[in-house]
């Protein structure tokens, strides 16, 4: 068996003095309580969601011009473009931020259309942000547990009158959302308040608590901004180990090192337009994204 990864090193310190094989069951087990369990229409590899031709304006600016492509169950998509490309924007369409001056968005075919934001997440989109947005007062746990709320189905009637409903659901999403710290590493951290958290361990608590809403699709902005070269490393890990326990990622990310390194396939927007689609090979060497990131020389330059 292959030494325990960086990622399964930092898990709570009550597994560290297991022996590989308890490890490994363990793991198992923690991958089987954080495995989505809600039903995805689609099968692996058929387009879980598509962006159809979106254009976004804002006045006489165009954020996104006729932007169209799918994602697939089951994979890691990256998106990338110089500043400036309409990435975070293309996100914030897609979840319910923005609304698409034209254009559809589909997820399992069906059109998001005029949905509120927490409809959305409850269709199966979830996202982190740029910029951390954590309850940072509360504990890590709650955090969490905050994210569970979104599948849970008690009424708020139900919830004041203490029904037991509402008590199982309270105790199912404590256990999750502590399986969901233990799946990114951090559980040993579950009682501290989130802005006492070092800067590493925040980002991934904001992808478990992402994770906590059970998504079809989990939308990451930025995640290793910030990181070394480590922490990036220990960063597409757990983004693999995240598509492998059934989930797919949409990835933005500056970092090329950690976009040819984590994703299948790469989408790249330039001044809101996509310019390029393909394989992390076939994007490399695409002269249109090679001029996009180091520019094209003047026709008259020496």
């Amino acid at each position: 068996m292959s030494d325990p990864t960086p990622v399964e090193k930092g898990l709570a310190a009550e597994v560290q003095g297991m022996s590989e094989s308890e490890l490994a069951q363990h793991l198992e087990e923690v991958a089987e309580a954080v495995a989505p369990d809600r039903e995805i229409q689609v099968d692996v590899g058929d387009t879980l969601l598509e962006l159809d031709d979106v254009t976004l304006r804002f006045g006489g600016l165009v954020a996104l011009d006729s932007v169209s492509f799918g994602i697939r169950r089951g994979e890691i998509l990256g998106m990338i473009g110089p500043n400036g490309a309409g990435k975070t924007t293309c996100f914030n369409v897609m979840t319910g931020v923005y609304r698409p001056s034209s254009g559809e968005v589909r997820l399992e075919g069906r059109r998001l259309g005029r949905l509120k934001r927490y409809q959305i997440t409850r269709r199966g989109i979830a996202r982190t942000f740029q910029n951390i947005r954590l309850f940072e007062e509360m504990t890590a746990l709650e955090n969490v547990v905050v994210g569970t709320d979104a599948r849970h189905k008690t009424s708020v009637v139900g919830a004041l009158a203490r029904l037991p409903r509402h008590w199982q659901e309270e105790r199912a999403g404590v256990e999750r959302a502590m399986a969901l710290l233990e799946f990114v590493g951090i559980a040993d951290r579950a009682a501290d308040r989130a802005k006492n958290l070092p800067y590493g361990y925040q980002r991934r608590l904001e992808i478990a608590r992402a994770l906590a809403t059970e998504p079809k699709l989990l939308c990451l902005d930025e995640p290793a901004a910030g990181f070394n070269p480590a922490e990036k490393d220990e960063l597409m890990e757990l983004i693999r180990r995240i598509r492998d326990d059934g989930y797919t990622v949409l990835l933005i990310e500056h970092d090329m090192r950690v976009v040819m390194g984590v994703t299948d396939r790469i989408v790249v927007l330039e001044f809101g337009k996509k310019i390029a689609e393909g394989t992390p090979a076939q994007v490399r060497d695409d002269p249109a994204v090679i001029a996009a990131y180091l520019g094209v020389p003047d026709d008259g330059a020496a």
